[in-house]
């Protein structure tokens, strides 16, 4: 690990301000130049041709790396939840953040826990290693073995990431209407409100802890996953310890037999599920980073639980009507679920009707495929995408889901994405049929 990964996390609002103005001013000064090359081309560039710029990308996604917290959070949400159907340049710009996480230096670590532990802390290990084994947008994670030998993932918050949510999400959300990418008719205040509580949540340790036990009680007897156990002596609001749990990333996957890949994701996609209507609790971060499997065995590993939430019961219920229509392969009845669920404006489906059911019709051809439905199969993708645009370009139309609804699909959404990246094939069909069965619910 190089110096270069290491960075000291902005603190204070005037700090994390002042990284916002370099940025606009970097990604202003980026404008200038591409226009101006452009005029010299004899081009007439759009202010999006002008912004949306490989350099203002490596701008954008480095400022927002440096930031951590929700600034990086949020585009990491972006990037998952809209995957394919954001522009092709916007998307690179948010995509790079997914696998961007700069570290704290060693001393702003030792500073963070000498806070939190108190001092001396380091005697009550017999090893603590100072480089981490893993940096996400909120806190980053150090391998430890305590005194009495037990083996522990130890997750430290950066300082000052949840005094920062507000005016990071108030921050973010100006560049993206400065931009020109959200039409100025949109309101946005609703979901930039629940992002915020959704971020003060996953920056609160101990309502993380709460559920990370949640989910190990409800996971206790299924013996295709595993969760770490909480370690309260070196848990507080800021630092989250847990047993470490080895295992390989997810994506190693992808060299495996097809029948591994096809049961992996199997299991994967009925946790969802039952998490949408059996648990009524959701882990809504798909990040695939929160996903590991043991090669020996099989198992799955579950990690982060800073974004579980409860499933509302309408949400619930939504789906359920929702997918038991896409069973029946009834049009007229997909399309009102998704409007009824909060997926599609009324305004979307008056002035767009018909291409909303050619994309419906589109869906449900792939659905009816005889055999395993197979997530690597991306063809119908690319007729949908071209469709959802011409939809989009009427932006008066344009629709906020609910923000309860955006957090649950962000997970679907990703859930379906990483089975794509594995190209799994799994029996959908007989999955939600199932599931919908066994917990009875509701699609009245």
């Amino acid at each position: 690990m190089s110096d270069d990964d290491y960075r000291s996390v902005p603190r204070g609002r005037l700090a994390r301000f002042g990284q916002f103005g370099r940025l606009a001013g970097g990604v202003a000064g980026g404008m200038i130049a591409e226009g101006a090359r452009r005029l010299a081309d004899g081009q007439r560039p759009s202010v999006q041709d002008m912004l949306l710029t490989p350099a203002n990308a490596r701008r954008l996604a480095d400022r927002l790396a440096h930031l951590r917290g929700a600034a990086m959070k949020l585009g990491q949400m972006i990037s998952l939840d809209a995957g394919e159907f954001l522009p092709d340049e916007l998307g690179a710009i948010l995509a790079r953040l997914r696998d961007q996480g700069y570290r704290m230096p060693p001393q702003q670590l030792q500073q963070v826990l000498n806070r939190e532990w108190g001092t001396p802390w380091r005697p009550q290990f017999r090893q603590f290693n100072a480089t981490p084994i893993a940096a996400a947008s909120i806190g980053q994670v150090h391998r430890a073995t305590t005194r009495d030998g037990r083996e522990l993932a130890i997750k430290v918050q950066y300082p000052g990431v949840a005094d920062s949510i507000d005016a990071d999400v108030e921050n973010v959300a100006t560049l993206l209407r400065l931009s020109g990418l959200l039409p100025s008719a949109l309101d946005i205040a609703p979901l930039l409100t629940a992002a915020k509580e959704q971020l003060a949540r996953e920056a609160d340790y101990r309502r993380e802890a709460n559920y990370l036990q949640r989910y190990g009680r409800l996971l206790a007897n299924d013996g295709r996953f595993v969760v770490p156990t909480l370690d309260p002596e070196f848990s507080n609001g800021h630092v989250l310890a847990m047993s470490f749990v080895g295992g390989k990333p997810i994506e190693t996957l992808e060299e495996a037999d097809q029948s591994v890949r096809d049961t992996a994701v199997a299991e994967l996609v009925e946790l969802v599920l039952r998490e949408l209507f059996e648990f009524r609790l959701m882990q809504t971060d798909p990040n695939f980073a929160n996903y590991r499997v043991q090669p020996d065995t099989g198992r799955l590993v579950l990690l982060d639980f800073g974004a579980a939430q409860e499933v509302e019961a309408p949400v619930s219920a939504g789906y359920a009507r929702l997918l038991a229509a896409l069973l029946d392969g009834d049009v007229p009845r997909i399309r009102e679920a998704a409007v009824a669920a909060g997926f599609l404006g009324a305004l979307a489906v008056e002035r767009h009707g018909a291409l909303i059911d050619q994309m419906i019709r589109v869906i449900l051809e792939v659905l009816e495929r005889p055999g395993p439905f197979d997530f690597g199969d991306r063809a119908f993708v690319a007729t949908l995408r071209e469709q959802g645009m011409a939809i989009a370009a009427d932006r008066d139309s344009w629709h906020l889901p609910p923000a309860t609804l955006l957090f649950v699909q962000r997970k679907v959404s990703g859930t379906a994405l990483l089975a794509a990246r594995l190209k799994a094939r799994v029996d959908l069909k007989g999955l939600v049929q199932r599931t919908l069965t066994a917990s009875s619910a509701t699609v009245a």
